[in-house]
């Protein structure tokens, strides 16, 4: 019987090493299920269904409903748009995003912000909200295309 215990405790210890990764890296679009898997020590489907079974929802769902968290707080606080936030968030498609977002709250991305901006503080500008969120995720110095970036010139020279 205490063996049993020990082993419940592990598995859930390696459980949570698996969420708090995801509860860190959120935004990262790169963040999937074999990444996750791998911070348990567990094999994909292996980590799928402990996760389910101890938390109730899948590895997916529970990333999914952080990022929205998240993006709700920028469309009450933050001037930016929807798309940026999306992809601020971990999200690479406005459509994924606005469908999960319309899953989860009821409502569209564009009809939070209605609903829910004026009702506090201003909203703070985009500028600065995207050097609070860190900026975009940089693409290893690639432009999204393929080519590398150029170098920019150093100011001081």
């Amino acid at each position: 019987m205490a063996r049993a215990s020990i082993e419940g405790v592990e598995k859930l210890r390696q459980l949570r090493l698996a969420k708090d990764a995801m509860d860190r890296g959120w935004a990262d679009p790169a963040l999937d299920l074999a990444a996750v898997a791998a911070h348990a020590g567990y094999s994909r489907y292996h980590f799928l269904r402990a996760f389910k079974e101890a938390y109730g929802e899948t590895p997916g769902q529970y990333l999914s409903r952080r990022r929205i968290e998240r993006a709700q707080d920028m469309l009450r606080s933050a001037d930016l748009a929807v798309t940026e936030i999306c992809l601020l968030v971990g999200f690479t498609s406005l459509g994924t995003f606005s469908s999960s977002f319309k899953r989860h709250t009821g409502l569209t991305p564009s009809e939070y912000r209605a609903k829910h901006v004026g009702r506090g503080a201003a909203l703070i500008p985009g500028c600065y909200a995207l050097l609070w969120a860190g900026g975009f995720p940089a693409r290893s110095g690639r432009d999204g295309t393929g080519t590398p970036r150029p170098e920019l010139p150093d100011r001081n020279s």
